[in-house]
């Protein structure tokens, strides 16, 4: 089948890359400081406790986030050492905006929490990156959801991936029948790719977490708004696809206010007073499903992800930080048929 991103405007494929010069070769050859966790599960078989998850309390985003996040760095061995000289790509969740709505952007004041944590951390640089999938316009999204002002204020650069320059790299997942993904230079050229969305159900995906969030590191100028043609191949197989080809390296949920209902967009806001944080994108989203009372194996994506690329089963993720127990919230879900197995958490 005839790849239908690789077009004629297509920029020619890059000969050399900074940290991925073998990204995607062999397909489960996995790079970076964020696949440790799925290694160890690989070679394990899911017979322990093989991916750790922390769960921080944060009641308000006028909380110590940054103190949330030193705790769960410490909790997954993230240290200094580890981050010192990396170039750090923080990668929010921005879709639509409504001024002074907190549930459907990731909140700039985790941004900011996250930037000042590693900056600490000596990494060389830190910046914010995003290629939303709904307004065409990222300048008037970044001042309606006041990232815009806050990464100002903080000294953060922005880059607008949807019109990034772009290489051609090998699909690594093949959960479609894609050969090929187009990514943002930018996105290769960082050392971690931090994956930093807002907790909210979806009325395609079930849940919208770590893994769907990388939908945004995908140029409009190849897949179109919203994504057109990940939404032809298949949203959860997509999301397969994009994971195991970027391989990021760690991810920061704002469940601080998350969105239930028909999410990701026209929901409503429903608190949970979290940050959920891990290497394992999988593990991560199954234990953010369990924080909603939803059920990760209805959710495709993560049904699919279990047994290929990290645990999803409760008893092969080590929970670090406050228990799910302590803040579980029910989190309300459209009734639909294709959604009626996630309902069953």
């Amino acid at each position: 089948m005839v790849d239908p991103t690789n077009r004629a405007t297509t920029p020619a494929p890059r000969t050399t890359f900074s940290r991925r010069e073998v990204l995607g070769v062999g397909g489960a050859l996995l790079l970076g400081g964020g696949i440790a966790a799925t290694l160890r599960w690989a070679a394990r078989q899911g017979t322990d406790l093989l991916a750790d998850v922390f769960i921080g309390k944060a009641p308000d985003y006028r909380a110590d986030l940054a103190n949330v996040i030193r705790g769960g760095l410490s909790a997954l061995g993230i240290t200094r050492d580890e981050v010192h000289g990396k170039r750090v790509l923080l990668k929010p969740n921005l879709v639509e905006t409504a001024r002074g709505e907190e549930h459907i952007n990731t909140n700039p004041a985790v941004v900011v929490a996250a930037a000042e944590v590693f900056r600490s951390l000596d990494a060389a640089d830190v910046f914010v990156a995003e290629g939303q999938g709904h307004r065409r316009d990222s300048w008037l999204v970044l001042d309606e959801s006041g990232m815009g002002a806050a990464l100002d204020e903080a000294g953060l650069a922005f880059i607008d991936l949807n019109h990034d320059d772009v290489a051609r790299v090998p699909n690594a997942g093949r959960w479609t029948r894609m050969q090929h993904l187009y990514l943002p230079r930018t996105l290769l050229d960082a050392d971690w790719v931090v994956s930093m969305p807002k907790l909210k159900t979806h009325h395609w995906a079930g849940v919208t977490c770590a893994m769907k969030n990388l939908f945004g590191v995908m140029p409009g100028i190849i897949y179109g708004w919203p994504k057109n043609v990940l939404h032809v191949h298949g949203i959860s197989e997509s999301i397969l696809d994009i994971n195991a080809t970027v391989k990021p390296a760690l991810t920061i949920v704002d469940a601080v206010v998350g969105m239930e209902g028909d999410g990701p967009i026209m929901g409503t806001p429903k608190p949970l007073g979290a940050l959920v944080m891990g290497r394992n994108f999988p593990a991560v989203d199954a234990t953010c499903t369990r924080l909603m009372g939803l059920n990760p194996l209805g959710v495709p994506y993560l049904e699919k992800a279990s047994n290929r690329l990290g645990p999803v089963h409760e008893d092969a993720i080590a929970q670090r930080g406050e228990t799910i127990e302590a803040l579980k919230a029910p989190f309300a879900i459209i009734d639909m048929p294709h959604l009626r197995g996630v309902a069953k958490g």
